[in-house]
């Protein structure tokens, strides 16, 4: 019946194997550069080349090592990861998948290969999960044991993204047989197998192919990351298409795919990393090393495993730098290829990313391009934008997914273009093609908030993806304290993973609680055993002193190890004074601070005011303008755009650092300037918050110890407490109700007894000295508070916890490993109750308790059509036409108030046209909601409050709209 689109099973040809092997479809011609089709098995072998190039330019020493244990001795693992890459598209040799492909499927049928076209069509069958399913009778008669078989499909199964279940990948029972085709098929399917088999190797049967062991489940979940990365290479448009096999060749696919490997700018990080000399320190950072800084570097460099570093002490000694020369002896000790750098969400990640990329530089100037920014707004980063050249509107045209598609009659599950950086080259940053979807983290050197390494831990598609990115580098988390109950589900998730991959990981904190330490070190723990818990005796206490404590799995398996060394403080301590400043309960009275910071900077100096909401931070600053000039009040805040914020941080942190000219400054800030804010003031006044976060914004004042000059009424250290109300005699103080949804009135009671004792003269806190006595009481059994709180202080604090563990429980779904799964032998399964991608639009925090939308983008509308508060007008329904105008508008992103939260994820939404093209073929949208404003008041309502935007004081809520 031939090629007939509704022809029976009967080609009226017999099979021959080599025509069929010449006419199953890998690409189609529109994915290729020379418009040429590429046969399925060039597609193959391309894949396998690339994993070859993967193996030769960008796996880390130490994941070599382990895959050629897995596969049986040196070498071997190159020659495993190829052919499970290869192997990946069996699936595509079926009738399921060719008879999509109308302009080819004559020759497949004239070959001798046939299916009925109404039942196949019928009842599709994806190639993935066709690949997985036909591959494991193949290997059983191979000879491979089952417990190889059962590891080896799923990365066959998840190579678009999820990993499915065992009883999901047999055809569908209503298809008759036709997705998966007759006797012939099996006989070209078997072919391809052998023929792919002994191109790669010559002389090799899937025989030899047999693994020497089973891998970890996370050396699983990094294979399944490079089979996908090296598909998507291999998918590239920019790859030539090769339609004979009689030209077909691995040799031939080597060649075609270094050169599109070239092209593309890929490569790994540092490969071998030579172990640092004496005075490397001093090389990489202009100064010998602090205490701190030597005492991590020496327990990383004598470490017999990796392991879990944690390095505690005050702001101003310098964690950043200890975490990077303890990245270094970790690698270089155990092969790790790069580093992942994780900042708290709302940190000021400009400087580290600064120096992060001068550390690169010291050890070697030619890496120093390959540091990633990864952070939705990095065109609005100082250090960032320095490094980007002009526009040359070279679309990525190179960036191929090889989706389900099929091609001609498909649209496919991806877009295949993945631009998220923006059409543009660049010399000193990465190659562009690590920017598209899911990708960031397969940078060599990665500067980022740490909720790029949480969305790694959560059970959502092409998670091997991002696992993949950061299985082979040092993890350093900067600031692991401001991870919050939300996320720390996450985070242990991640360390168990680091842990049984043998992924080196530094901590860096001032403020850890021993419980937070106690079960960051078992997570770690467990991962390294292979179990999914872990209970180990308790660690050393803090003592106030900077200190490094290093935990690991003994190499023999006789168990868990661990020390803790302190050492001297590079500053002094210092008694800081602490002084009560209550405030009315009017919302909006801010007469009292105002009347303290005209008194105390009247001879000139810098004073931060940390206040715990947007709305607090508004009305202060607004309240300022009366009694201040305009360019001595700066307020800093989440309602801020996105570029207002970038450009105030900045201003700020110029104007209060160590190069200071005379006169006075009062920046007005919230949790902004809480974490890795690298300024130091004069005086700090700041809301009530729980003891841990006073402490780092006390990190902020006098950081420099008496090395500025200061005016004589502020040359002591001094913390003004407000943000408070007091309680009837005897009573507990009162707080806003914006305070206690935040933070908690237990701990926010525990801390205030504790401030409370500590106000007066010849009073105060010796920091850090203090620091862990003070947290103990906050997070601690005891119940140190005045009597007549005691009882509202434990009350509050057993519902405070009682939510704490809520909020963790609802982390568990979506979680990468359901509870109970955590020992199985293979990822089978893993995505059986997937998350959908775009629960991660707000963070993988979003995924846990708070649903609700928080950002949103601000629009104008202007007459008959929109523009950018800038001014720049978009197209009548929204389009966005240029790379700049998209950067424009995601600099306009603004936090929404919290009282407009719950409702603003239904009353919002994109506009009707909102996307851009980045060229003829793709369109892309864009990201966020639009917060459409009147153009003339800029005004707008949205969940029954009136919203304004103001250029000072950024998005106010102005109260019940009438």
């Amino acid at each position: 019946m031939g090629s007939s689109s509704t022809g029976n099973d009967d080609s009226g040809h017999d099979l021959d194997v080599e025509r069929a092997l010449g006419a199953l479809v890998g690409k189609t011609r529109d994915r290729t550069a020379n418009e040429v089709m590429s046969l399925l098995l060039t597609h193959l072998l391309d894949t396998a080349a690339v994993a070859e190039l993967l193996w030769e330019h960008y796996l880390a020493p130490s994941l070599r090592t382990a895959l050629d244990e897995v596969a049986g001795g040196p070498g071997r693992g190159r020659e495993l990861l190829k052919w499970i890459c290869g192997v990946h598209d069996l699936g595509k040799a079926t009738p399921a998948f060719q008879l999509r492909l109308k302009d080819h499927r004559h020759e497949v049928r004239e070959a001798g290969l046939t299916w009925h076209d109404d039942i196949a069509k019928r009842h599709p069958w994806r190639h993935e999960r066709a690949g997985a399913h036909l591959l494991q009778p193949m290997l059983r008669e191979a000879g491979w044991p089952a417990e190889h078989v059962d590891w080896v499909w799923p990365q066959v199964a998840a190579h678009h993204g999820h990993f499915v279940p065992g009883n999901s990948i047999a055809p569908p029972s209503r298809g008759l047989g036709q997705p998966v085709g007759d006797g012939n098929w099996d006989l070209v399917r078997g072919e391809l197998l052998r023929r792919l088999t002994a191109e790669l190797e010559p002389g090799a049967d899937l025989a030899a192919r047999v693994p020497a062991r089973v891998p970890s489940r996370a050396l699983q979940l990094l294979i399944s990351g490079l089979v996908v990365m090296a598909d998507w290479i291999a998918s590239a448009p920019d790859l030539d298409g090769v339609d004979e096999l009689a030209d077909l060749s691995y040799a031939d696919a080597r060649t075609r795919t270094e050169k599109l490997w070239k092209k593309l700018g890929l490569r790994g990080g540092w490969g071998k990393l030579r172990k640092p000399a004496d005075g490397a320190f001093t090389e990489r950072f202009g100064h010998p090393p602090r205490p701190v800084q030597e005492l991590a570097a020496r327990v990383a460099r004598t470490s017999p495993a990796p392991g879990l570093l944690i390095v505690e002490a005050p702001t101003g000694e310098g964690k950043t730098w200890a975490g990077l020369t303890a990245a270094e002896e970790f690698a270089a000790a155990h092969g790790a290829d790069g580093v992942f750098v994780g900042m708290p969400p709302k940190a000021t990640i400009g400087p580290t990313f600064a120096q992060v990329r001068q550390w690169v530089r010291a050890i070697d100037a030619e890496l120093a391009p390959h540091v990633a920014l990864l952070d939705a707004r990095r065109h609005l980063n100082e250090a960032w934008s320095a490094l980007v050249t002009a526009p040359l509107h070279e679309q990525l045209a190179a960036a191929g997914d090889c989706a389900e598609d099929g091609a001609e009659d498909g649209d496919g599950d991806g877009d295949g273009d993945g631009d998220e950086n923006g059409d543009s080259a660049r010399s000193q940053t990465p190659a562009e093609w690590f920017f598209g979807d899911q990708r960031g983290l397969l940078c060599p050197f990665v500067v980022a908030p740490v909720d790029q390494l949480l969305s790694a831990m959560t059970r959502t598609g092409h998670v091997m993806m991002r696992a993949a990115g950061l299985l082979g580098k040092v993890v350093v988390l900067d600031e692991v304290h401001a991870v919050d109950v939300q996320g720390a589900p996450f985070l242990h998730e991640g360390l168990r993973w680091f842990g049984q991959a043998g992924v080196p990981v530094v901590l860096l904190s001032a403020t850890l609680t021993a419980e937070q330490r106690q079960r960051l070190a078992e997570a770690y723990l467990a991962g390294a055993a292979g179990r999914e818990e872990c209970t180990y005796p308790e660690l050393s206490a803090s003592t106030g002193r900077p200190a490094v404590t290093l935990v690991w799995q003994e190499p023999d398996g006789s168990g868990p190890r661990s020390t803790t060394t302190a050492c001297p403080s590079w500053q002094q301590g210092r008694r800081v004074a602490v002084e009560l400043r209550p405030e009315p309960d009017e919302p909006g009275d801010c007469t009292s601070v105002v009347d303290l910071l005209a008194r105390d900077l009247v001879d000139g100096g810098r004073a931060l005011v940390v206040r715990n909401t947007v709305e607090r931070a508004q009305a202060l600053a607004a309240a300022l303008r009366g009694r201040f000039a305009a360019d001595e009040v700066v307020v800093l805040h989440e309602q801020l755009t996105a570029r207002a914020r970038a450009g105030r941080t900045a201003e700020c942190l110029r104007r209060l650092g160590t190069d200071r000219g005379p006169g006075r400054l009062v920046v007005v800030a919230t949790q902004v300037a809480e974490q890795s804010f690298d300024a130091d003031v004069d005086l700090l006044v700041t809301d009530l918050a729980p003891i841990d976060l006073l402490v780092q914004r006390i990190g902020r004042l006098h950081r420099a110890g008496g090395a500025l000059p200061r005016p004589a009424s502020l040359a002591a250290p001094r913390v003004v407490v407000t943000g408070y109300a007091p309680g009837p005699a005897g009573r507990a103080p009162r707080f806003p109700a914006a305070a206690e949804r935040r933070y908690g009135r237990g701990p926010l009671l525990r801390t205030a007894a504790l401030v409370f004792a500590a106000a007066g003269p010849d009073r105060g806190w010796r920091v850090p000295d203090d620091v862990p006595e003070l947290t103990a009481a906050v997070y601690g059994e005891g119940d140190e508070v005045p009597d007549g709180w005691r009882q509202d202080a434990a009350a509050a604090t057993a519902e405070w916890r009682r939510r704490r563990a809520e909020l963790a429980d609802e982390a568990v779904p979506y979680l990468l490993t359901r509870r109970g799964t955590g020992e199985t032998a293979t990822l089978a399964g893993v995505h059986a109750t997937a998350v959908a991608a775009h629960r991660l639009d707000e963070g993988p925090t979003a995924l846990v308790a708070d649903r609700t939308l928080r950002e949103a983008v601000v629009v104008l509308r202007d007459g008959d059509r929109y523009v950018t508060l800038g001014g720049s007008a978009l197209g009548a329904d929204g389009e966005v036409t240029t790379p700049a105008l998209r950067d424009e508008l995601y600099g306009d992103t603004v936090e929404l108030p919290e009282s407009c939260r719950a409702a603003a994820g239904g009353a919002l939404a994109r506009l009707p046209g909102w996307h851009w093209r980045p060229d003829r073929k793709h369109r892309r949208p864009i990201g966020g909601r639009a917060l459409v404003l009147d153009g003339e008041a800029r005004t707008t309502r949205l969940a029954g409050r009136l919203l304004r935007y103001d250029d000072e004081l950024g998005l106010l809520d102005e109260g019940a709209a009438v």
